[in-house]
């Protein structure tokens, strides 16, 4: 808990702002991978593993090793500060469950699309779903082994971003590179509310 002076020069407890932040993005692309990776507690999981029912409607190209899918959410939280500390949803890639993202994203302030350059234009839903709530996005494209490198310019094209729309890349496996992300989304989403704020930093 982080501590504030009083008039008398003691240090008195400070109740920390918490931020939700939705983790967003097609299906097997890491958002489950990120949650877990920044998550200062055991992360709260709602996977099941993959069916032969489900093939017809599961799309596992580029991702054929995945054997579980996110069919709820995913929850977990990070302290950026010690009177900052977001907490993390995970939304569910596929199709069929997306039902349940207006109720996720009710009271968020931003989120973070995550891409796959195999696999790009998975993640259009999820650009225009928060495009079209104007909830404050930043999308990070995760870094998959043997998948191709492309300039900034030629993904932010292809996903027909806003100039002002943060495009990152990251690790979703790695705590730093994670959070660099989570970062920059509260960052642009305090300023695309117009609101005085300090950087994040630590």
């Amino acid at each position: 808990m982080a501590f504030g002076r009083s008039s008398r020069g003691s240090r008195r407890p400070v109740e920390p702002v918490t931020l939700k932040i939705l983790v967003a993005g097609g299906f097997g692309v890491g958002k489950t991978t990120l949650v877990g990776a920044v998550s200062e507690i055991r992360p709260l999981r709602t996977e099941e593993r993959l069916t032969e029912a489900g093939r017809p409607v599961d799309d596992l190209d580029g991702v054929e090793a995945k054997t579980t899918t996110t069919v709820a959410m995913d929850f977990g939280r990070i302290t950026l500060r010690e009177d900052l500390v977001l907490y993390l949803f995970g939304t569910p890639g596929q199709d069929r469950f997306w039902f349940l993202w207006d109720e996720l994203a009710q009271g968020a302030l931003g989120a973070v699309v995550l891409a796959d350059t195999r696999r790009l234009a998975d993640c259009f839903a999820a650009v225009d779903y928060f495009e079209r709530r104007e909830i404050p996005f930043a999308v990070a494209v995760n870094r998959f082994e043997g998948a191709d490198v492309f300039p900034e310019e030629t993904v932010r094209a292809a996903l027909d971003l806003d100039p002002q729309v943060p495009l990152l890349t990251c690790d979703a496996r790695d705590r730093a590179s994670a959070r660099d992300v989570l970062v920059a989304v509260v960052e642009h989403a305090l300023a695309r509310a117009d609101r005085p704020r300090e950087p994040v930093t630590t």
